[in-house]
């Protein structure tokens, strides 16, 4: 047989070992990071639920889910085994984040500068958003009017069907 004819089985069954290696590579490490759980550490199901370890068994885990709560579950369904720091980040919300440098704010109030003439306690000019009372007095009538009249306007230099199909 020729070997340029043999070439294309070769580079599939090359592709196919690689793909499958790096698989069980991925499949070992999990593996492993299930078998180093220790009582007492938080993880993550693949579900997304975060629990405390409380006892190892051969195929399962008792979870804590909740003070008081245990579940078992399959080892295989442990997504992750979190350090304590980042669960109790997670669970808890303790934010023990080492902050070294500028602290940015939630706002652009620093980019704009209106920021630094509030503190000094100036005047800034306020835009008023709200309905001037002339509108009120005016009426909706008048402002339907005048749109009508407008779109009328519009319309009158279209043709007659043009007008029609709008």
């Amino acid at each position: 047989m020729n070997p340029v004819t043999l070439l294309p089985f070769i580079v599939l069954i090359g592709a196919m070992f690689l793909m499958t290696r790096s698989a069980k590579k991925k499949q070992a490490v999990a593996a492993q990071m299930r078998n180093d759980m220790q009582p007492g550490t938080g993880v993550r199901t693949i579900g997304g639920m975060y629990a405390t370890v409380k006892e190892l068994h051969d195929d399962t885990v008792l979870l804590e889910v909740a003070p008081g709560v245990h579940a078992v579950y399959a080892k295989n369904s442990i997504g992750a085994v979190l350090d304590d720091e980042e669960y109790n980040r997670i669970v808890h919300g303790e934010d023990d984040l080492n902050v070294d440098g500028a602290v940015v704010p939630d706002d652009a109030s620093s980019l704009t500068g209106e920021g630094d003439d509030a503190a000094d306690g100036s005047d800034v000019a306020k835009i008023d958003l709200g309905k001037k009372a002339e509108d009120e007095d005016a009426g909706t009538t008048d402002s339907v009017a005048k749109d009508v009249a407008a779109k009328d306007a519009k319309d009158d230099g279209k043709t007659d069907g043009e007008a029609g199909a709008k």
